[in-house]
């Protein structure tokens, strides 16, 4: 299996209400230094694959969008799922962070 399809794999994986980071996508999927190929594949590959994309954070718990729209619908989604977003974006990983059994 490619690292892209290793990493849609895993994405699809992550459950309602938890959470992965793009390095530890990358890692499951063969690549530990892949975190910037992760973000490639959710933003072209998303709706082609109906990923859960929304359930991406970054390695320090944040929501990494910069854009102010995707930011809101980021976390409008996770906190649909009974996620708790902090005002500044933080997701505490101690409590939501989904590791799969590979």
């Amino acid at each position: 299996m490619t690292f892209t399809e290793q990493a849609l794999a895993i994405i699809k994986q992550i459950p309602e209400g938890k959470v992965m980071t793009y390095g530890q996508i990358a890692g499951l999927s063969g690549s530990p230094r892949g975190a910037r190929q992760v973000v490639i594949i959710l933003h072209s590959m998303s709706k082609k694959h109906r990923l859960p994309w929304h359930r991406v954070i970054n390695a320090k718990g944040e929501i990494g969008f910069k854009d102010e729209e995707m930011y809101f619908v980021q976390k409008l989604s996770l906190e649909a799922e009974g996620v708790a977003v902090t005002p500044d974006g933080r997701i505490d990983l101690n409590l939501y962070l989904y590791e799969p059994e590979i």
